[in-house]
């Protein structure tokens, strides 16, 4: 007979082995999806993402282009992108940041009063350090609220790391052919040189008894005699030992260095992209999710202001791109490079997808459904305390044109279909 410890155990190593079998896959770099999809959904929205190559050697560049979208449903909770830093997110420094721009403009320090509703350019070019296999994202550091990531992409560095040069002229001539390694040795020297002091400091403590005995005459009110007049001096001498290295080092460096520059003083303000016409007019009208079902259903009310024709050929939200695969020019328009764990296979289905005449105003239904929603964690809205969702919508004429809209509103939980 099994006694009931013994069920216990059978049960637990049962459970363990079944929740083995049906974890999913390790994440493999995709740090974005711990973040909460509020953040993903209704901040910024990233898209015509490029990566100018997938593979390159030790020394060699990969520029990272695109587009980013400020939701203006911003969420509350979120602080606003009033001081932004543009940067790349990858696996530790495996890649070297030699450009960054936002709409054509030197990113190198931090950026102010983004604007919400408005759209802007952003370009990085990354440069190989680390042989390996590499994710790399454009990110966005928002002051007051952290990193928001955008799509990545796998990229190969071929090569030997020994190989890796980083060089750069300064602004007095001075030319430095390896930037990873200068002034390695002068700072290790003043590390040593201080931890040497702090190891003497302590030594002239740590030489008499220490814990019990200095106890004791705490306890007999007798702490006079656990600083001598001698430790005063040797105090006074450290004092002075710190102070003469702090003030010679400084006028060491001014000397041979008279100019300096401050790594980042200050921030810069760019305008967003040019406002395009909105023609399309889109009213939010419901939204759900089928949790049984993994699928997003959305209502919405278009009216085409444009002078031609359209159809939806795209709904993309925290970088999934649902596209419409009955619309060729929709199709064409996903970059064959984008990440494929991005591009859920099935697309979007629109309810009454025949073109919208200019002028008409009709009800459209769409249904996202794909296994994406829980592979990236998208999910988490259904528990948020304003359970909502942002998306761009993207529409195509009979000639190609893509006309750009943003839709968000509330999203509901449910297990069987309401729209």
């Amino acid at each position: 007979m099994i006694s009931s410890i013994e069920r216990i155990i059978l049960c637990a190593l049962g459970a363990l082995t079944v929740s083995f079998a049906i974890a999913p896959q390790p994440a493999m770099a995709h740090g974005e999806r711990a973040t909460e999809p509020y953040i993903r959904t209704r901040t910024i929205q990233w898209y015509d993402v490029k990566w100018s190559t997938d593979k390159i050697g030790v020394n060699e560049t990969v520029a990272v282009t695109g587009k980013f979208h400020l939701m203006s449903d911003w969420p509350d909770a979120v602080k606003k992108p009033d001081l932004v830093f543009m940067s790349n997110a990858s696996p530790g420094a495996v890649l070297t940041r030699v450009e960054s721009y936002i709409n054509d403009m030197p990113a190198q320090q931090s950026l102010k009063n983004l604007e919400l509703g408005r759209d802007y350019t952003f370009k990085l070019v990354m440069k190989g350090r680390i042989p390996g296999r590499w994710h790399l994202h454009p990110m966005i550091n928002i002051h007051g609220a952290g990193p928001i990531v955008g799509p990545g992409s796998w990229v190969q560095i071929d090569g030997r790391a020994a190989d890796y040069r980083h060089s750069v002229t300064t602004i007095d001539g001075t030319r430095i052919e390896d930037t990873q390694n200068y002034g390695v040795s002068r700072v290790q020297m003043w590390q040593i040189g201080y931890i040497l002091i702090a190891v003497a400091w302590l030594l002239w403590w740590l030489r008499r008894p220490l814990l019990i005995p200095r106890w004791l005459a705490t306890q007999k009110g007798l702490e006079e005699l656990l600083i001598t007049r001698t430790d005063d001096k040797v105090a006074a001498g450290f004092l002075v030992l710190v102070l003469l290295v702090v003030i010679v080092g400084y006028i060491n460096v001014k000397a041979n260095y008279p100019r300096v520059v401050p790594l980042q003083a200050g921030s810069l303000y760019t305008p967003p992209l040019p406002a395009a016409p909105n023609l399309m007019m889109v009213k939010f009208n419901k939204a759900e999710y089928d949790v049984p079902g993994r699928s997003m259903r959305m209502s919405i009310e278009v009216t085409n202001n444009a002078s031609r024709p359209v159809r939806l050929g795209e709904f993309l939200t925290a970088s999934l791109r649902f596209v419409n695969k009955t619309l060729p020019m929709a199709v064409a328009a996903v970059d064959p490079a984008y990440p494929k764990e991005l591009l859920p296979s099935s697309g979007i289905v629109v309810d009454r997808d025949s073109p919208l005449a200019p002028g008409e105003t009709r009800v459209i239904k769409m249904d996202a459904t794909d296994g994406a929603w829980e592979v990236e964690r998208l999910v988490g809205f259904l528990t948020n305390v304003d359970s909502r969702i942002g998306a761009l919508l993207f529409f195509y004429d009979d000639k190609g044109a893509r006309y750009i809209t943003s839709v968000a509103g509330p999203i509901l939980p449910v297990f069987k279909k309401t729209i």
